[in-house]
């Protein structure tokens, strides 16, 4: 389906905020389908996600969250893909414009928005971890694929935890593909206690130096 935007959320114990993600998906104007990847949840979050309508495959062992998005991948029927975390939300008009982007040249198989944080309500001692301006960030409900780059690149790499980005990041380069950059804010970010990057933050750093000792092997 050449215009139909796959939206893929990993999850894991997300019903305290995953009703809101789903629904700022759902309003989107353009053509899309929902795939929540649940992660043996111990909480309702799968129960949520298919009384709204989305398509939910639950993992058999637990796998992790970048696992859940080379699930999303492999099940997405679109020609487009884009990921966003169990807790953020999309603005509105978000995947049309992003998609309209990408029409404007045919080379382009990338397009990266802004992302924009807010502090949960029910965790407002978490705000000064808010960037007060709005950033670019790749995945996280900015990034909208054309699904073939993940031909040309090979899948996210399940042996590093929060280290996927870089990697990604530096395949892309190797590949010469171009991140074209939008200055529109497409994902409202939520800060709270419980965000995955600063929960795992111990794990991200192993495997930044893991990708760092990679790098410096091969230019050796």
């Amino acid at each position: 389906m050449d215009d139909l935007i796959s939206v893929v959320i990993p999850s894991y114990n997300g019903e305290k905020y995953i009703k809101e993600t789903i629904k700022s998906i759902q309003k989107q104007k353009f053509n899309h389908e929902i795939i929540v990847i649940d992660d043996i949840s111990t909480d309702k979050t799968a129960e949520i996600a298919k009384k709204m309508g989305c398509r939910v495959i639950v993992n058999k062992e637990h796998k992790g969250q970048v696992a859940g998005k080379n699930t999303g991948i492999r099940e997405s029927k679109g020609n487009y893909w884009l990921t966003i975390d169990q807790d953020d939300m999309l603005t509105d008009n978000a995947l049309e414009i992003l998609y309209n982007k990408m029409q404007e040249n045919s080379s382009y198989k990338i397009v990266m928005a802004q992302l924009k944080d807010f502090c949960s309500s029910d965790t407002p001692e978490q705000k000064n971890f808010c960037k007060p301006e709005p950033f670019y960030g790749i995945l996280t409900g900015s990034t909208l694929f054309k699904k073939e780059v993940f031909d040309i690149i090979g899948d996210f790499r399940e042996d590093i935890i929060t280290g996927d980005v870089i990697d990604l990041t530096n395949r892309l380069h190797k590949a010469n593909i171009e991140i074209v950059k939008l200055p529109f804010i497409s994902c409202d970010r939520r800060i709270h206690a419980n965000n995955y990057g600063r929960t795992n933050q111990s794990d991200e750093y192993k495997d930044y130096a893991k990708i760092l000792r990679e790098r410096i092997k091969l230019q050796k």
